[in-house]
């Protein structure tokens, strides 16, 4: 895989950080969790990892991470500004003993900053970023998506590129460097669209009344018979005219003249669709481009037809779980259930440690 051979240790911490390990143990990485506990119920994120229990409030236990790190290419922290440092493990210590370690910071509001030392959750770094102003809906207040936009896509996926920049780096440099992973940035930075084009007509009028945020019946999701939904996001005039064929509307326009016209024209649209079932609008939406789909429950994703040839998910437990994207021509991705012991056996062995102290890791 892409990865094989790079050594990576995850100090253990909340989402973010075992994300950014389970992407890189995905594509090959070998990652040596660092717990203070052997049964971590609350990192479900553990596949294809290795696991070490060591008490870093300890100056024996401290000793062993160190010593554990400076065998390894990556080092992911996930802790709070000062914390590594408070233990002997911060980067001014470890990088001048191994130049090459790429050492990567993952928090809420970064190293440095009036909030840096303060905490917080996703939903506060989606607030701070602006980007949880832009999700609303027409007279709603914001709704923040769960939390996969900060923990997720602009934490522990951002830091997962920022290793790999470093790494590339690395290659003709042969140092390695600190990265500094702030969530509030990297969902910032994820959403650039969203910011560089509000002078677009698109973003005319107030939070909700646009064209991609609910103003546009056109752009939404549809209650259908059987209490499920389908979505729809016929923008182009050509999509859009088959849209309407399909649905048996052929009144509608797509840029009414006024206010009334575009409720009407949503509420026919809401009604249509309560006439029939999921299941039968897929049927009647296949195979054409109006660009309407059904909005799939996560238990039934891996059956979805196309989902199930690709191959998308893998069922684990009885859930679905995705499988590693992007997929490489010569070199994909692959969910491991046990972690590669080989080189962290040897490294054990060069410390004088047992092979006792790892456990495979589990879901």
């Amino acid at each position: 895989m892409p990865l094989k051979d790079l050594m990576v240790i995850e100090f253990v911490g909340l989402a973010p950080g075992p994300l950014c390990g389970k992407i890189l143990a995905d594509f090959g990485a070998s990652v040596l969790r660092v717990d203070k506990v052997w049964e971590n119920s609350l990192d479900v994120l553990q596949d294809g990892k290795s696991t070490v229990v060591i008490n870093l409030k300890d100056c024996e236990g401290r000793e062993m991470a160190r010593k554990l790190v400076l065998a390894h290419d990556v080092l992911i922290d996930p802790f709070r500004p000062g914390v590594m440092e408070s233990i002997g493990l911060g980067p001014n210590t470890l990088c001048k003993q191994n130049p090459r370690l790429i050492y990567a910071r993952l928090t809420g509001f970064g190293q440095k900053g009036p909030l840096c030392n303060r905490a917080g959750h996703d939903i506060n770094y989606v607030a701070i970023s602006g980007v949880l102003s832009m999700l609303r809906s027409r007279n709603n207040r914001p709704t923040p998506p769960l939390n996969i936009l900060a923990d997720f896509a602009g934490g522990g996926l951002l830091c997962v590129l920022g290793i790999c920049l470093a790494l590339l780096e690395r290659h003709r440099s042969g140092l390695g460097q600190v990265i500094d992973s702030s969530m509030c940035e990297g969902i910032a930075y994820l959403s650039s669209w969203l910011f560089i084009s509000r002078t677009l007509p698109i973003w005319s009028n107030p939070p909700g009344q646009n064209m991609l945020d609910g103003g546009a019946y056109y752009y939404d999701l549809y209650k259908t018979k059987d209490g499920k939904y389908m979505s729809v996001g016929a923008l182009e005039p050509k999509f859009f005219d088959i849209f309407k064929e399909k649905i048996g509307l052929p009144e509608l326009t797509q840029f009414p003249n006024n206010e009334y016209d575009k409720l009407v024209f949503k509420d026919k649209v809401g009604k249509t669709f309560l006439e029939k079932t999921q299941k039968e609008w897929s049927l009647i939406f296949d195979n054409c481009d109006a660009c309407v789909f059904p909005v799939l429950e996560w238990e039934e994703v891996a059956e979805y037809g196309h989902n199930k040839f690709r191959r998308n998910f893998h069922m684990s437990k009885n859930i679905p779980v995705p499988v590693p994207s992007p997929i490489l021509s010569r070199t994909p991705g692959s969910i491991r259930k046990a972690g590669n012991y080989s080189k962290i056996e040897h490294i054990l062995k060069n410390m004088e440690l047992s092979t006792e102290n790892l456990s495979k890791s589990k879901i």
